[in-house]
């Protein structure tokens, strides 16, 4: 009997042990190499305006056995990137980003939605602004893997939704023909945090300057030479 209860309390305890570390999720850094997020939208019909947002930081968190786990992100909006200076300069005035009173963006989400084993959709928060309301980001693509590099574990995906900008008081142009609606995409990685710092392989290969090819050898040129030498970075890329 006495065996009995000593074996049945050790199980209890390695229960409780085994339910304790399955409580915790890893948390993973974001990192900005490999981190953006863009807009396209609609110009009256006959192109599309497209941009990034070069500066995100933020943490995920991410329990892969209860496939649970959270996500907190910052847009840095005078990171905007259009390819034109004049373009981004608009793009933070007071009718559109307005990034003097609203220099932040920031999507925040405590549900990871999976069907099986892949990741489907990321329901949360977008507060823009000033005002906060919900989005749902479809998610394109998702994985964990030991990055080379880093020498650690790295999560991330590509992300995506369709937003109507007036939802967030962002009117302008409405009244020309504008479109009210957004395709907005997040891509995102994050290393592990608990290993991430310090830990990156020494003399990695630095990225390879990003060239956009275009019609015009003088706009290639321009893009080039503006465009930051991140590889991973394709803004114009989107549909």
């Amino acid at each position: 009997m006495r065996q009995f209860s000593v074996a049945l309390i050790a199980a209890a305890l390695g229960l409780g042990a085994a339910g304790a570390a399955h409580a915790a999720p890893a948390t993973y850094k974001i990192d900005d190499d490999h981190t953006y997020a863009t807009f396209a939208i609609d110009h009256f019909g006959a192109s599309v305006n497209r941009a990034r947002f070069d500066t995100v930081t933020g943490t995920v968190q991410f329990d892969k056995a209860a496939k649970a786990g959270k996500i907190d992100v910052t847009v840095d909006v005078k990171s905007v990137y259009s390819g034109s200076k004049g373009f981004d300069k608009h793009l933070q005035a007071a009718d559109f980003f307005d990034a003097a009173k609203h220099p932040t963006m920031r999507f925040v989400s405590d549900k990871l939605v999976f069907q099986g084993d892949k990741l489907v959709e990321v329901p949360g928060q977008l507060t823009l602004l000033g005002q906060t309301h919900p989005v749902t980001l479809k998610a394109n693509q998702f994985a964990c893997y030991p990055n080379p590099l880093a020498k650690t574990e790295a999560c991330g995906g590509d992300f995506e939704a369709v937003i109507d900008r007036t939802q967030w008081g962002m009117n302008a142009m409405v009244d020309m023909g504008m479109p009210k609606n957004v395709k907005i995409t997040a891509t995102i990685e994050a290393f592990n945090a608990a290993v991430q710092d310090g830990n990156k392989a020494p003399g990695a290969t630095p990225p390879t300057p990003l060239v956009l090819i275009t019609a015009n050898a003088s706009e290639t040129s321009r893009v080039a030479k503006a465009c930051p030498p991140i590889h991973t970075r394709l803004p114009l890329a989107l549909a």
